[in-house]
């Protein structure tokens, strides 16, 4: 059932002091509908996140004045359950990890194209208050973003580093397809000789090891090819 309120354009607070990054994602975020309030300074994004009024917070981790993981600690300390997803540098795993800790519901790392933010920001808005932000499921399926392991029921697999964050990517914009390309330039972290295989041989082994799971039931369909084009994760 879709509420009056669910109809509404979702007004989403980004606060990102890079003034490049913040005028292409306001712009591709105003095109596909959504209300974008924009600042630059941690302080004043703190102030507006606690004003309240946005559906979805889009959130730098390094900023001027205070950074985008006091924000996210304060917000949650006093109870502000506003899904935010940090924007983060492709290296920093650390910050990716504490900020899940603190209570994110998602991470995109730069640079990253705006049909995934998009799309991860219709994810966040549909998802049920009180789902757990440390695990993603569909059904019996389970990835468990601290353990790291894939899990069907009692049934547990381990993944390799590539595996798990290929899989993780797909599961986050559950039904998008995505390219080879920005496959390779999120798992992998730089541009590979656009004829190699390697994506595919992940895919693979990723298959594989869905297989592996729950007895006949083929969870391998979870992964998609679109011919031509890349995969998606169908949940």
């Amino acid at each position: 059932m879709i509420t009056s309120n669910e109809k509404l354009p979702l007004k989403v607070l980004l606060v990102e002091d890079e003034q490049k990054i913040a005028e292409f994602v306001c712009s591709g975020l105003q095109q596909r509908g959504f209300v974008v309030e924009h600042c630059q300074n941690g302080h004043r994004g703190l102030e507006l996140a606690e004003r309240g009024g946005h559906d979805l917070i889009v959130l730098d981790i390094m900023l001027p004045g205070r950074d985008g993981l006091s924000i996210l600690k304060a917000l949650r300390s006093r109870h502000i359950m506003t899904p935010v997803i940090l924007l983060t540098a492709r290296t920093e795993l650390g910050d990716r990890l504490a900020g899940l800790e603190l209570g994110a519901d998602d991470y995109l790392a730069k640079p990253f194209f705006v049909e995934e933010l998009a799309a991860r920001l219709h994810a966040l808005r549909r998802r049920a208050l009180g789902t757990s932000h440390d695990v993603m499921q569909f059904g019996k399926l389970c990835l468990d973003l601290v353990s790291r392991e894939l899990r069907h029921g009692q049934q547990t697999v381990e993944l390799t580093a590539r595996e798990f964050t290929l899989l993780e990517y797909l599961m986050r914009s559950a039904g998008q397809v995505f390219t080879r390309s920005q496959i390779l330039e999120h798992v992998w972290g730089y541009d590979f000789d656009p004829t190699t295989n390697v994506v595919d041989v992940c895919i693979k082994r990723i298959r594989a090891k869905l297989a592996s799971l729950a007895g006949g039931q083929d969870l391998s369909a979870h992964i998609e090819s679109v011919r031509g084009i890349g995969y998606r994760f169908q949940p």
